[in-house]
């Protein structure tokens, strides 16, 4: 299977890198022109729309990740665009606050509670909830199946990539007291607010979906209903490493993380993996009979297209890093995009070859200590909704009017924000 993505041809590859715009429409629409210009000719490029220093070779990227005592997580989660006094206010107002818990924790307390995580997402737990995905991807799908057979069309990312991984972490973590609409616009506008640049209306109107997830999330974490054997339960349980209590502010930003995480991210994977697929009408036999045929496909997409595509870090002390000397406090962001198309790693970077040798040496998840807890998870859930859609819709297509879909292009997450489907005609 080989399908050319991305390849646009580029006159000049320094004059590319001179007009890089990480929210530009063109690099949203297709990056990898403008990724593999910063990789050849400056690939630790500081920009100066954000200040940000750019990190796009595959072994630069590694070393950062892998090395926690020279390059920090600290502004993981900071916010991208400067938020308002009115902005602020509102989320003062709902008590919202993020202290180091997982993504942006580089203390001691980061190896207990990402202990906690993990033993909701490791294998054994991934293995004893595929019946649940299918389970849920069934439903979903019959639901969609139904629209299709009464307008002869679907977008299956709003009814189906979107929902499907809400609700197995719902079941996961014994999610109670909302429903998987309201979270998923929760974590829609959470990652808008801190990785986006919303005009400043647009931020207020985030600000206050924000705070009431904030609130909702407070509120849970305080309940003395949660069971004891669900996540929210582990984390009351929880003692830091002087032997306190894990206090709740903590307690919800990590919620706040995994929660995000946990389906948004997900659910940008699944959308991804469906439209290239669909795109490729002769794959879809091979994902229903041939074992390993889905997994193979969700791990290329991942190494090609994530839906994370870039990350943070900062430097704790001054260093060189790919030929460049940084300062101490310099603002890194690690183009992992980018890192999947290193033709040093990855041979012929721009083709989908589904198992090929080294696929698993992307970085999508990250590396190191920080590495992504629901790797697992997310990997199966794309997989099981895959197969699913091939073995439940083997005669649709992509719907053929309009444009290529619209993208979500914020700093660190980027998938297709529709995936339309319509009933194939005959031949």
């Amino acid at each position: 299977m080989h399908d050319r993505i991305g390849a646009s041809q580029v006159p000049d590859a320094r004059e590319l890198v001179e007009l890089f715009d990480l929210f530009g429409e063109d690099f949203v629409r297709d990056p990898f022109p403008w990724l593999d210009a910063l990789r050849a000719e400056s690939p630790v490029h500081r920009d100066p729309g954000t200040g940000l220093w750019l990190v796009s070779r595959h072994c630069d990227v590694r070393r950062v990740l892998s090395d926690s005592s020279a390059f920090l997580p600290d502004n993981a989660q900071n916010a991208v665009a400067p938020l308002p006094v009115a902005v602020l206010r509102t989320l003062a107002r709902a008590g919202f606050t993020l202290p180091p818990a997982l993504a942006n924790n580089g203390t001691a307390s980061h190896a207990g509670l990402r202990r906690v995580v993990t033993r909701f997402f490791n294998s054994r737990r991934v293995a004893a909830a595929v019946p649940v995905i299918e389970r849920c991807a069934d439903e979903l799908l019959d639901a969609a199946q139904a629209r299709i057979d009464a307008t002869g069309r679907c977008d299956l990312f709003a009814s189906f990539a979107q929902i499907l991984p809400c609700r197995v972490l719902m079941e996961l973590l014994g999610i109670r007291g909302v429903t998987p609409d309201t979270l998923v616009r929760w974590s829609d506008a959470s990652l808008e607010l801190f990785w986006g640049r919303p005009s400043p209306e647009r931020q207020l109107e985030l600000a206050c979906l924000v705070g009431e997830f904030h609130q909702w999330l407070t509120d849970t974490v305080h309940s003395a209903t949660a069971a004891s054997d669900s996540f929210i339960g582990a984390l009351s349980r929880h003692r830091l490493p002087d032997g306190k209590p894990l206090d709740t502010p903590t307690a919800v930003s990590a919620c706040f993380f995994v929660f995000i995480a946990g389906q948004s991210t997900t659910g940008q994977l699944i959308a991804t993996v469906l439209r290239r697929a669909l795109a490729e009408p002769e794959l879809l036999p091979r994902l229903v009979c041939e074992a390993g045929s889905a997994e193979a496909w969700v791990e290329e997409v991942l190494r090609r297209e994530p839906p994370v595509t870039t990350w943070r870090r900062i430097t704790a002390r001054p260093v060189e890093l790919g030929g460049v000397e940084l300062p101490a406090g310099a603002q890194l962001l690690l183009m992992l995009m980018g890192s999947g198309s290193d033709p040093a790693v990855f041979a012929e970077p721009e083709r989908m070859c589904p198992h090929r040798t080294n696929v698993r040496h992307h970085l999508a998840f990250g590396a190191g200590r920080h590495r992504c807890p629901g790797a697992s998870l997310a990997r199966t859930e794309a997989a099981i909704a895959l197969r699913a859609v091939a073995r439940r819709m083997p005669d649709v297509r992509l719907t053929t009017e309009g444009d290529e879909p619209p993208m979500l292009g914020l700093l660190s997450f980027r998938a297709p924000l529709t995936v339309g489907v319509e009933r194939r005609l005959p031949r």
